[in-house]
């Protein structure tokens, strides 16, 4: 059978139909979309079937990103979300030594920076004035940061905001404040939640298997760690995002992996709000120019992962985000193309991904955010950080519904 489109119009894949492509694939493809198309369910795939799915190539390919675009309209509809946020990241001193990563500093080097509680909390406070309601907070991690700090960054700026959803602390700097202060980790995130902590960043996952990660980051924390603090938030009533880091070392088959471990979590706890594919930005980090690792994603790359967790997730994570920052604006359309809903944030002061070699931009508008939404044919939304407030963006209309999204928590 001739192909639908050679594969040097991948990116044209959103004016085909599920009808037009599903002839065109190979058996064993389309029966495995099949079956997640009538279940809307991800766990009825085999880890086999999804290692195919994950492989896919040619027709299967276009066949996969339009089963996902299908499939996103069938769970979550056509709206695409937003939420209006401040990124703060406090201090770029960091002794971890992360490969992938060209923000961090040494302490002696000459643009180190670290900001004050005071200054943390004025960020906040300038983004509350001009319509944020989240802030994002990360940073590097210093030796000698006083034990309390994290929580002290909290009481800072609900002191200050008391409205505003505090987004803060990767696992690794969890890991971090348990060393620091001594405490069981459990009573550690129930504290900081008692102080303020809303949601954590299911950050530094990158990938979930140690050989990938003795390559990533040798101080970074384990897989083991990552779950034990993933599991442990959710247990305390705090939700996360879910990640994973591709186009650098690792490999479809570790894609697969981490979608079913995150699916296995989701399945014990319900805290995940969202997943988030992270696309290895390359230009300026040691990870590649060593040699360790190729040049980043390439296109099928990027289209494929948002397929693959749209297909692999349904039922169980149902908000899949682009990461705007680390993609251009045309490759973020064409991802919500193929099975992704949200936009992620405006985060005015990204400097993580820019500082790698990302292009993107520190922030996107609402007003931007609302255009490029429509311009792909979808229906622009503001969300609050958890999706359960939600407040439709239309020229001359505006609607709010609360809770639509809501998903069973433990």
């Amino acid at each position: 059978m001739a192909r639908i489109l050679p594969q040097s119009d991948l990116g044209k894949f959103p004016s085909l139909q599920w009808a037009d492509i599903a002839p065109h694939l190979t058996y064993d493809t389309r029966a495995a979309i099949e079956q997640v198309l009538e279940s809307q369910d991800g766990s009825v795939l085999s880890r086999e079937q999804c290692l195919l799915l994950a492989s896919a190539e040619g027709d299967d390919l276009f066949g996969l990103l339009v089963a996902a675009d299908h499939l996103r309209r069938e769970l979550v509809g056509n709206l695409v979300t937003y939420v209006v946020n401040r990124n703060i990241n406090f201090t770029n001193i960091c002794f971890v030594g992360c490969k992938f990563c060209a923000f961090s500093r040494g302490p002696r080097e000459s643009d180190t920076y670290f900001l004050s509680l005071e200054q943390v909390a004025q960020k906040a406070v300038e983004a509350w004035e001009i319509g944020a309601t989240e802030v994002c907070i990360q940073g590097g991690l210093p030796h000698g940061l006083p034990p309390f700090f994290y929580r002290d960054i909290l009481r800072a700026i609900k002191q200050a905001v008391p409205g505003m959803h505090i987004h803060a602390f990767s696992p690794m700097e969890m890991v971090y404040g348990v060393e620091l202060t001594g405490m069981p980790l459990e009573d550690y995130l129930c504290m900081l939640r008692d102080n303020g902590l809303d949601t954590l960043p299911g950050t530094a996952a990158e990938i979930l298997d140690d050989q990938v990660r003795q390559v990533l980051s040798r101080n970074k924390l384990s897989t083991e760690q990552w779950k034990q603090v993933i599991r442990t938030a959710h247990r305390c009533g705090i939700r996360s995002t879910s990640t994973l880091m591709y186009g650098h070392v690792e490999t479809p088959e570790h894609w697969v992996n981490q979608l079913r471990l995150l699916r296995e979590i989701q399945s014990d706890t319900g805290g995940f709000t969202e997943f988030v594919p992270l696309g290895f930005v390359h230009q300026n980090t040691l990870l590649f120019h060593q040699g360790l690792a190729r040049s980043g994603p390439s296109l099928a790359e990027h289209l494929k992962i948002h397929a693959l967790a749209r297909i692999m997730l349904a039922g169980s994570i149902n908000n899949i985000q682009v990461s705007w920052v680390k993609l251009n604006r045309q490759l973020s359309q064409l991802c919500l193309h193929a099975g992704a809903n949200d936009y992620g944030g405006t985060l005015m002061e990204e400097n993580i991904s820019r500082e790698a070699g990302a292009t993107a931009g520190q922030y996107t508008s609402p007003e931007e955010f609302q255009s490029l939404i429509l311009d792909a044919g979808r229906i622009p939304a503001e969300r609050n950080t958890t999706y359960t407030r939600i407040k439709i963006k239309l020229p001359g209309c505006e609607f709010i519904n609360e809770e639509i999204l809501e998903p069973e928590f433990a």
